[in-house]
């Protein structure tokens, strides 16, 4: 008998078991405890403590005494954010072309507006020119104030 013979009684094989049943294998192998469920899933009902009648009447806008320092105690308050760095007129400039040009485009076509020649170069060219301006503005390297460590360098 020939490798490639026992291949194809192995394929034969495997072929006319295809559409057997897997209850005739697998009813002898016993299933295991931890996979068996309950027929009647167990329900847990949590009930919020009764209070009685003198803490009813209590009115909700006022807290306990002597729960305001500890109340206060958990609450985080973040701190307030530095301010936002001055720009000078260069970079506000740019930043005007970069969102004015689209803008002004998108305005006039809603509007249906008759846009001439110049206009429209105008509108794109302010655009190209405030992305350019704003990427060459923005510089690579390091901070200035980053000290001697420059830290991990790949």
């Amino acid at each position: 008998m020939t490798p490639q013979s026992d291949e194809d009684e192995v394929w034969r094989q495997i072929v006319a078991s295809f559409n057997d049943t897997a209850e005739r294998d697998s009813a002898d192998q016993p299933w295991p405890d931890s996979e068996n469920v309950p027929a009647e899933p167990t329900r847990r009902v949590v009930r919020p403590p009764e209070e009685s009648d003198e803490e009813q009447d209590e009115p909700l806008d006022e807290a306990p005494d002597g729960d305001d320092e500890e109340s206060e105690e958990g609450h985080f308050e973040p701190p307030v954010p530095p301010p936002l760095p001055k720009l000078d007129v260069t970079t506000k400039l740019a930043w005007v072309a970069l969102f004015g040009g689209p803008a002004y485009l998108l305005v006039a076509a809603m509007a249906d507006w008759r846009m001439e020649g110049w206009a429209l170069f105008a509108a794109v060219a302010a655009f190209i020119g405030g992305f350019v301006a704003l990427v060459v503005r923005m510089g690579d390297g390091p901070p200035n104030d980053s000290g001697w460590d420059d830290g991990a360098v790949l």
